[in-house]
Order: C-alpha cells, then structure tokens, then sequence
C-alpha cells in the first residue's frame, strides 16, 4: 500500500508502561497501514494492546519507537499544540462512554470541536451533522434526556463535524444494547460506504464483521488478517488467540 492509500501508517511502532522487570510492552514493533475510505477493526483477547494501538495511531499517546504518520503528516515529530489541533480538525473520536457534557443540548455537543478550533457553527451545520445521524428532532435535548444509542448518534455527529480524516472508535458498542448497537454499526458502514476512514477497537464479532478488515492482535503484534469475513469466522480466530500457545 503506497503512503496516498493509507490514511494511517504505523512504523515499526512500539509503547511500553512501567519500568525495568515491572515493564509491560503494550505495543510491539508493529507495521501497519489503515486503508484510505475503508472501515478497519481491531480485536486480540484482553491485554493485546488494541486500545494502546488506537491511542498511538490516533496521537493520543506518544510512541516511544517508530513512526505515525497520518496521511503525509508526522505525528511523532509533532510538538503537543500540532497534536491538539490536529485532534480537533483532522482526526474525529468516538468512545464507549460517549463523553457528552451533560450541562449542553446535543446541539451544543455537536458544535464544541468547531468551537474549540476557533470556528462559529451555523445552525445549519449543526443541524444537518444532527440530521445526518437520524436526530435532527433532538437537537435540544440534554444527554439526561437521551437514550444510550441516542447519546452515541450525538457522540458520532460530533466527531463527524469536523470532517476528519479518519474516525477513530473505541468500542463505541460496548455500552449499547443490540438494537441500538445495529443502529450505530449501520451508521458507521454508511460512512464508510461514503469513503471515510475509520478505525474500530471492538470486543464483539458482530460489529467487527461489519468492517472492511479486520486485524488481529496478541501480546503487542499483529498477528492476522482477516477481510470480508462473518461474525462466526472472526469469532473463532478470536477464540483461537485466546485459548492458543
């Protein structure tokens, strides 16, 4: 995959917690590319380092080797300002726990990462990003006063307003119940049906079925590979990492 197809590349990247014997290599020396346009999962047992993956893809986290590139643009050489501008322009989030402020309608919700880079929202902006999600009626709402699935359609609009480059998730199922859960999946495959790039760290075999791809990790490294496969394919390759050597 050349550097104009991938949205996100991984370098050789590794991140560690602790020091000397109490170390943990959370992220091993790990090669990877996220396609551009495409919808990519991630999954590995517990402790597999997914989420520490996500976090140095998306700049969350410095990496303590290698490099992350988001499309031509370096995000280990970026100082701590570049990072925070980048997160609020360039590169969109959605997390189990929504992290809606609850003092603010969904409306406002929406419109914080605008704000927060020195932009004025119009209504209109707002409101259709609302609309985009199925909840154009419940711009007025507080997050009290939404459902589970509600709040998470707020939370995708949100991270959707900017018009990042990539989308970046967190098992963004994980909180919701089944109904609700399809809900948000049908949301997410239809974006990337409308090419964008999106990065998916999921526990469930069903929403990771829903991706483009989906890539296996255990003890720090990518270990497989997974495209166009069913929720019982990806089920069992997650059942044979682990219970496997």
């Amino acid at each position: 995959m050349t550097r104009e197809d991938a949205a996100v590349t991984l370098r050789g990247i590794s991140r560690s917690y602790g020091r000397g014997n109490a170390a943990v290599r959370a992220v091993d020396n790990v090669t990877l590319a996220f396609p551009r346009g495409a919808w990519t999962a991630v999954m590995g047992p517990s402790g597999s380092g997914k989420s520490t993956l996500l976090h140095c893809a998306a700049g969350l986290e410095r990496v303590d080797e290698g490099q992350v590139l988001l499309g031509d643009t370096d995000l280990t050489a970026a100082r701590d300002r570049t990072l925070t501008e980048l997160r609020r322009t360039r590169i969109g989030f959605v997390f189990q726990s929504f992290n809606l402020i609850g003092s603010m309608t969904a409306a406002q919700n929406v419109a914080l990462p605008l704000r927060l880079a020195g932009q004025r929202p119009s209504a209109a902006v707002v409101r259709d990003t609302l609309a985009s999600v199925g909840l154009a009626d419940r711009a007025r709402h507080r997050p009290r006063e939404l459902s589970g699935g509600q709040q998470q359609r707020v939370a995708l609009a949100r991270a959707m307003v900017t018009r990042p480059d990539v989308l970046f998730a967190d098992e963004p199922t994980g909180a919701l119940d089944s109904t609700s859960a399809a809900v948000v999946l049908d949301m997410m495959r239809q974006m990337a049906s409308n090419g964008q790039s999106i990065v998916m760290v999921t526990h469930d075999p069903l929403a990771a079925a829903r991706a483009d791809a989906v890539i296996f990790l255990r003890d720090g490294r990518v270990v497989d590979r997974l495209a166009g496969a069913s929720a019982g394919q990806v089920a069992a390759r997650l059942t044979a990492l682990e219970v496997g050597p």
